[in-house]
């Protein structure tokens, strides 16, 4: 009895050693958690985010939360490609930025959906003094609901409040793109040159 007890332990204890090691290397490679939180089209993000001097782990976050990285994704109200950007709001700030009107379709090419989502979310950053959960608000929930909530203190615009934003569905996109963007930032490798 004494001896099957003690071995019973001592399997106990290997299995317990040897799940605490799987553990360990689970969480000190980002490999398993890349499964989780993909990247597609590094390259450009890098380059437009550096462009609009924003992180690129931020434009990722946005991107996974946004579209998963489907790039013909659409949404229940219009907005397309992988920033799920509304053909309007695209032509917008292809305006702003001296460009022609944006084609519809050009929003599922990477590199005009990006480029225009990074542009409009760095024009969001310069209206709401480079408060990028204000923006990450605006750019879900629409920059005049967001301006309403910090005029009449129903929301004031910090990371500790973000609870009080009134939309649920901007509520949650921002605590995700936030907690995502942690992640992003620790998995991946962002080059630092320019």
């Amino acid at each position: 009895m004494l001896y099957s007890l003690s071995r019973a332990i001592r399997r106990l204890l290997l299995l317990a050693t040897a799940v605490i090691i799987i553990a360990l290397a689970v969480s000190l490679t980002p490999y398993p958690w890349r499964l989780l939180y993909p990247l597609s089209h590094q390259e450009l993000i890098i380059k437009e985010a550096r462009a609009a001097k924003l992180d690129p782990s931020l434009v990722a976050a946005i991107i996974n939360v946004e579209s998963h990285w489907q790039t013909s994704a659409i949404s229940s109200k219009g907005a397309k490609g992988l920033m799920q950007l509304m053909p309007t709001t695209a032509d917008w700030i292809a305006s702003k930025l001296g460009k022609d009107t944006v084609n519809e379709q050009d929003l599922f090419l990477p590199e005009i959906n990006i480029h225009l989502g990074v542009c409009y979310f760095a024009d969001l950053l310069a209206q709401f003094n480079n408060n990028a959960t204000i923006a990450l608000a605006a750019y879900n929930g629409g920059r005049g609901n967001v301006k309403n909530w910090l005029d009449s203190d129903v929301w004031d615009g910090s990371d500790d409040t973000i609870e009080s934003i009134p939309f649920g569905e901007t509520r949650r996109y921002v605590q995700k793109v936030v907690t995502q963007q942690k992640i992003y930032s620790r998995i991946y490798k962002w080059s630092t040159d320019s």
